[in-house]
């Protein structure tokens, strides 16, 4: 039952189904298939339900008549076994049910066939109000055993509402809606309000109720928009309180409502695609009514985007309140139309202006940290309380005006700063900042490219460019693995520059990484382990790369080597070999086939030595000093030119016995013997004891000399020695005023001078018992290095004569532009245009070419 004063529709149908043997009961009161029943009937009871027909087992009617009934019947009650099939045949919207059963028996008792009406009490009052006719059963005798059927149908004519109950109703649901407006107390259940729409419902009003409800909505609606109207504009922040409150407000009265309009909402709305739901009518007239009103509209703007300016410029605000706001413009469907775009204005506006400030007052550094602080600052501000669609045309902005307007500027006032003082912090902001703006990368690439290629190779200080240019190597290499993420384009940007600016100075950094290699692989170099060592030429072979002038390298790496492997100075065989094996990787074999041919002849020699040794043995030749030889081959070693010197008679006797062995096993061989890599250890007596003296073949010479006089002229050594008058000054100089002084001049000056007296230094003192005094033999002299630098210029003309001949030779024919063009490409060496034009006006002289009769901008080879 409902309570009173409201009538109750009912529910959706039962299903179609069939009875069972024992069928349901059926009370036309609600509606509701009840469980099962027994009931005797009598035609005499009169009740307010449907009297309720039992499909259970046989029993015994018992009728009797009443003033009530409408027809009797004077046949005698018969036991009779009825079978019933329910079947229903309408299931839409029915509140009363006629129950009919009509039955078919045998006539027992007459010949006359009769029927035996059974009927409910008349009518029955139902408790919500409504009247509604109970069923009739028709019921026969039948023979035992007989199927019978029951069939269920609607009523005929539908039940109508009680007068005014629909204007009763909705009053007291208006009732309702304004009490939720209003927030006070309602005087009706919930439920008993729902069920009310329900049954307007389902008596077609849904269309006059929607309307009704919308209209009560729109009056309160209405009378909110004056007290914003009106709001004095400096109280601001009151006024968007006021606007949320009334926002919050509304959201709650509307979810109320659709609570108790749910049916409504469900039903009638739903099935018309035109109608907004209970929810979106309210979002709609609140949308309508408050916010779309300019001046409204203007104000809560306005004081939304005050409030995000106050909050960048370090104030604290009320955040919830901002998220709250935004949030019902977004519900509103207006947060771009009406916030986004002026927002996003008002962000270009302020950023453009603080770009332009700051880039004038504050250091790189100072500038990117900000930057980097603004863009995480706008990022938490659409986490808060922004719309989501806002973040990507935000960040744009920001990022446009703090970072993409004044990327050249930032580069230009502070890269080459963060690079001096690699500042690998600052440097990976920038990197990062530049990797969001459009295009900021290749300005940053552009400019670091412009920051490798202006370095400076320092001219006067050759001895430490190379460790400068590879700690600088390691930097950049720094710089591009932590900073710069590891982008390939910054790898081959620096590959690229450093080909450019490393050889500004042409052929001198080439010669200088041979001197540097030098000096890490000379004996006595106890700097780094050989790890160290290994990793250290790997980063040569790196600078190696970029050099143009590799046959200046090859030059001058040959020279030092061929005196390291002489004089005995090589630090690690097996560290000589390691760089011998990068060099052929690096420039291929015919690169390095002299060098490896450096290493042969240095083993061979030791064969030869072991044989030499046995020779001597077998020979009784007696002697107390012990010579070792080593046979180079020319073509493999640096040039060198010969010196006769005067040898003591010892020494020219060994020779001898070594060169009749030598030639006794190599016919046709010529030997030259080379004085000036000769080395040689003399034992020496002072007054402090014994020495051993490691020294070079030019100062035993000149030692020597002391064993038959205590004194000696610059002119009589020279004379009696037979050494180039500049390489006696060396010698003499290492010997009387180096660290090592077994020497003494008179007088004393750090220079040999013509007429200098030397005599033997008898005090001599040294803490070690060998003293290697032979140093002066690694250091190069200033005609070595230009003798050096004059061979690879005329290695590289041969080269060029043999470029342009194989192209002629190819070609035939060929104008003198084309030619340039294909030499270039050949060679692996810088040239200049005008040294070209030599070459080829040798080959013309030579007659190995020549220019063409009618076109002399073009040549014929001759063959």
């Amino acid at each position: 039952m409902f309570p009173t004063g409201l009538s109750s529709p009912n529910p959706p149908p039962p299903p179609t189904q069939e009875a069972r043997p024992a069928a349901t009961d059926v009370k036309t009161d609600s509606g509701n298939i009840t469980s099962p029943k027994k009931r005797k009937i009598n035609g005499s009871e009169r009740e307010d339900t449907t009297d309720t027909i039992s499909s259970s087992p046989p029993k015994t009617l018992n009728s009797s008549s009443s003033s009530s009934s409408s027809s009797s019947s004077s046949c005698s009650p018969t036991p009779v076994h009825i079978q019933k099939k329910l079947r229903f045949e309408d299931s839409v919207d029915f509140i009363g049910l006629d129950v009919k059963m009509a039955e078919e028996a045998a006539a027992s008792c007459s010949n006359n066939k009769s029927k035996a009406m059974f009927l409910s009490a008349g009518v029955g009052h139902h408790a919500n109000g409504l009247t509604k006719t109970a069923g009739s059963g028709t019921f026969s005798n039948s023979k035992p055993g007989a199927a019978k059927k029951l069939v269920i149908k609607n009523f005929k004519e539908k039940p109508k509402l009680p007068e005014n109950y629909t204007q009763e109703t909705w009053q007291k649901l208006k009732e309702a809606v304004e009490a939720i407006q209003n927030s006070t107390s309602i005087k009706y259940n919930l439920e008993e309000l729902y069920q009310a729409v329900e049954n307007l419902c389902s008596h077609k009003i849904s269309a006059k109720l929607y309307k009704q409800l919308r209209a009560v909505c729109e009056d309160h609606i209405k009378a909110q928009i004056d007290q914003f109207r009106e709001y004095p504009s400096l109280f601001i922040v009151l006024f968007l309180k006021k606007i949320d409150k009334c926002w919050q407000d509304h959201c709650r009265q509307m979810i109320m409502i659709r609570s108790i309009f749910l049916f409504l909402d469900r039903t009638y709305v739903l099935q018309n695609s035109m109608l907004p739901s209970i929810w979106d009518m309210g979002l709609e007239l609140f949308r309508f009514y408050i916010i779309s009103d300019l001046k409204v509209q203007s104000k809560t703007i306005d004081g939304i985007l005050l409030l995000i300016e106050r909050e960048r410029n370090g104030e604290a605000i009320d955040r919830s309140l901002l998220r709250s706001l935004l949030s019902m413009l977004s519900d509103l469907q207006i947060y771009q139309d009406s916030f986004e775009q002026r927002f996003l204005e008002e962000t270009n506006r302020l950023y453009a202006a603080e770009g332009q400030r700051l880039m004038q007052e504050r250091e790189v550094p100072e500038y990117l940290h900000h930057v980097n602080k603004r863009l995480e600052e706008e990022a938490d501000r659409v986490i808060t309380y922004l719309d989501q669609s806002t973040q990507k045309p935000l960040i744009a902005t920001v990022e446009k005006q703090l970072l993409g307007e004044h990327l050249t500027a930032t580069l230009q006032k502070g890269l080459t700063h963060l690079l001096d003082e690699n500042r690998i912090q600052d440097l990976s902001l920038l990197y990062q900042l530049f990797s969001r703006v459009r295009g900021g990368v290749q300005v940053l690439l552009q400019h670091w490219i412009e920051y490798i290629k202006v370095y400076i190779l320092p001219h006067d200080k050759n001895k430490t460019m190379v460790q400068e240019l590879l700690d600088f190597k390691d930097k950049v290499d720094h710089i591009i693995d932590v900073c710069f993420m590891k982008n390939e384009k910054f790898v081959n940007a620096m590959k690229e520059a450093f080909e450019t600016f490393i050889n500004k100075r042409p052929n001198k950094p080439a010669e200088l990484i041979a001197k540097h290699v030098d000096s890490k692989l000379r004996a006595g170099n106890k700097e780094a382990t050989d790890e160290e060592l290994e990793k250290m030429l790997d980063k040569i072979m790196i600078i190696f790369r970029f050099i143009y002038g590799k046959d200046v390298f090859e030059a001058f790496y040959k020279k030092d080597l061929a005196k390291r492997l002489l004089v005995g100075k090589s630090a690690s065989v097996d560290a000589e070999k390691s760089m011998l094996s990068k060099l052929k990787h690096e420039c291929g074999a015919a690169f390095t086939s002299k060098l490896e041919g450096m290493f042969k002849d240095m083993e061979l020699s030791k064969d030869i030595m072991v044989q030499f040794k046995q020779y001597m043995q077998c020979q009784n030749i007696p002697g107390n000093i012990e010579l070792t030889v080593n046979i180079l081959t020319m073509g493999y070693w640096p040039t060198y030119v010969p010196m006769e010197v005067h040898l003591p008679p010892e020494m020219v006797r060994l020779q001898e016995i070594f060169k009749t062995f030598y030639l006794g096993k190599h016919s046709g061989r010529k030997l030259q013997w080379q004085s000036t890599l000769g080395h040689c250890v003399l034992k020496a007596e002072f007054k402090e004891g014994k020495k051993e003296l490691q020294v070079s073949l030019f100062q035993t010479l000149v030692l020597l000399m002391f064993n038959e006089g205590e004194e000696f002229t610059l002119e009589e050594i020279k004379l009696a020695t037979g050494i180039e008058d500049s390489e006696l000054r060396r010698t003499l100089q290492s010997l009387a005023c180096g660290k090592a002084r077994v020497l003494t001049k008179i007088p004393k000056s750090k220079d040999v001078e013509d007429g200098d007296k030397f005599s033997c230094n008898d005090d001599f003192k040294h803490k070690l018992f060998r003293i290697k005094i032979n140093q002066i033999q690694m250091k190069e002299t200033v005609e070595e290095q230009a003798s050096t630098t004059e061979r690879v210029f005329q290695d590289r003309q041969y080269q060029i004569d043999a470029a342009i001949v194989r192209i002629m030779k190819m070609r035939k024919t060929l104008s003198h532009n084309l030619l340039m063009s294909e030499v270039y490409n050949q060679l692996k060496f810088p040239v200049k245009p005008a040294d070209l034009k030599k070459r080829i006006e040798s080959l013309i002289d030579r007659d190995y070419m020549e220019r063409d009769k009618e076109n002399s901008n073009q040549y014929n080879y001759v063959a």
